[in-house]
């Protein structure tokens, strides 16, 4: 059995206007901040660390395990949100493209982005790999992204819910075990 910790990044300015944010390359605010220095008292401990490229992650990792050699994981990024990136759902209101992409229930791809089964399919390939190098008895964390959580969990989880059920909120995490599946057992 290995034990997996999903941890989400710290808020970043724009998570705080709900701007659609995915391959903007934001800092953590002094909110995230907060919330990762108060996730410290979790004492999260790890054998391994896989942590996304974007900086609000890499930083959200440096607090919580600064001494840790971490490995970057490309296919961890964000969805590219590509036309929509940067706005609120208020500014697009208007917006045809986005109209469309929310009627298709978000599965359309994004114009000039990803579509969600690219983003998801690229995230599980990842975790796949990863833990089949995992060694038994071992502890992995991930330093992610909220939608990179929902789109493992939702394929891997049992049981089986729908990606949206899986969501948390910035500076949280979610602690799960891995056998035969993905079992959540534990969350902040």
């Amino acid at each position: 059995m290995i034990q997996l910790i999903f941890i989400r990044h710290g808020a970043t300015a724009g998570n705080l206007e709900k701007r659609y944010i995915g391959s903007t390359d934001e800092p953590l605010c002094d909110i995230g901040n907060v919330q990762v220095k108060a996730l410290r008292k979790e004492h999260l401990r790890a054998d391994f660390l896989y942590v996304s490229p974007m900086l609000r992650t890499r930083q959200t990792a440096e607090l919580l395990f600064p001494e840790m050699f971490h490995t970057i994981v490309e296919d961890f990024r964000e969805t590219n949100f590509g036309l929509f990136e940067g706005k609120t759902a208020g500014e697009l209101s208007d917006c045809s493209e986005y109209q469309a992409w929310v009627e298709s229930m978000c599965l359309a791809p994004i114009p000039e982005g990803e579509s969600v089964v690219e983003f998801k399919s690229r995230c599980c390939a990842a975790f796949e790999t990863i833990i089949k190098s995992l060694p038994d008895n071992s502890c992995a964390a991930f330093v992610v992204h909220g939608g990179v959580i929902m789109s493992i969990l939702e394929a891997y989880a049992h049981p089986k819910k729908g990606f949206y059920d899986y969501h948390i909120q910035n500076g949280k995490y979610l602690m799960c075990y891995f056998d035969e599946y993905l079992r959540v057992v534990e969350t902040n």
